[in-house]
């Protein structure tokens, strides 16, 4: 297993023409390597030198990917949540209003199915599915190779929806623009405080099912001070995917900042 995470990433599936099963030999190595030093005596700072082999090849990738996108003024956003917080409808409902005037792609990240991947396309964007298996995690080399299978096209929207989890994600850079971490009212407003290092990676923070706010027991303003506690800069947007309030202040967010990208 990942010592980083707990996870085991051996073998990731690419939905596609000929699905690619991404074997990674070194992650395997360095899984045997982690169920050797858990016997010794001496295994803590092995595991660190461990954890920071995987994230050194993490971010190796990661910049490749970030440098791709860049200069083909491509704008990525990594969606981050719990499961059942509304990502991929609130997505779909993104993609609805902006897909006239912008190329947009997605990668979408489950441990299994493709269900997501097939809600996306019905909306006539280009969409391709990761399967983690075991894996709790998106990583930037398994999206670089899902990158070059969707073949974007320059000046475009690449939304990456990563696995349903708070932890793991928040340590993986895929070469993204802007980590969003979506949280909804069904959570509970202390989810900054429980999960710090996702809100502190994070540029945005979208609480999402507002319209479920008279039924729950959510204080939105708290929420709102957890977060800024813990990211003073990050921009917060309380939104219903499903009523569409407040959407509008999240597509103007995402065109403002391909703008920036573009202008660059």
């Amino acid at each position: 297993m990942c010592k980083v995470c707990g996870c085991n990433q051996a073998e990731v599936t690419i939905e596609g023409p000929h699905d690619h099963h991404h074997h990674n030999h070194q992650h395997q190595d360095i899984e045997q390597h982690s169920s050797d030093i858990l016997t010794s005596a001496a295994s803590t700072p092995r595991m660190i030198e461990i954890e920071q082999n995987i994230l050194s090849k993490n971010n190796y990738y990661a910049k490749l990917n970030r440098e791709q996108w860049l200069a083909n003024k491509i704008f990525s956003i990594n969606l981050i949540s719990s499961p059942g917080s509304g990502k991929t409808t609130l997505l779909i409902d993104i993609i609805k209003r902006i897909k006239e005037q912008h190329c947009i792609y997605v990668i979408e990240g489950d441990q299994q199915t493709s269900l997501d991947a097939t809600r996306i396309r019905e909306t006539g964007v280009q969409a391709l599915q990761v399967n983690t298996g075991k894996g709790c995690h998106l990583d930037a080399h398994m999206v670089g190779h899902a990158a070059v299978h969707l073949g974007m096209q320059k000046n475009a929207f690449l939304f990456i929806e990563n696995v349903g989890n708070l932890i793991c994600p928040a340590g993986f850079d895929l070469g993204e623009a802007h980590k969003v971490v979506i949280l909804s009212v069904t959570e509970g407003e202390d989810k900054p405080l429980k999960y710090p290092e996702i809100f502190h990676a994070a540029d945005l923070m979208v609480i999402n099912k507002i319209d479920l706010l008279p039924y729950v027991n959510f204080d939105l303003q708290q929420c709102s001070a957890y977060a800024k506690q813990i990211n003073p800069e990050i921009k917060i947007i309380p939104l219903s995917a499903t009523s569409g309030e407040n959407m509008e202040q999240l597509k103007d967010w995402l065109i403002a900042g391909k703008a920036e990208l573009q202008s660059g």
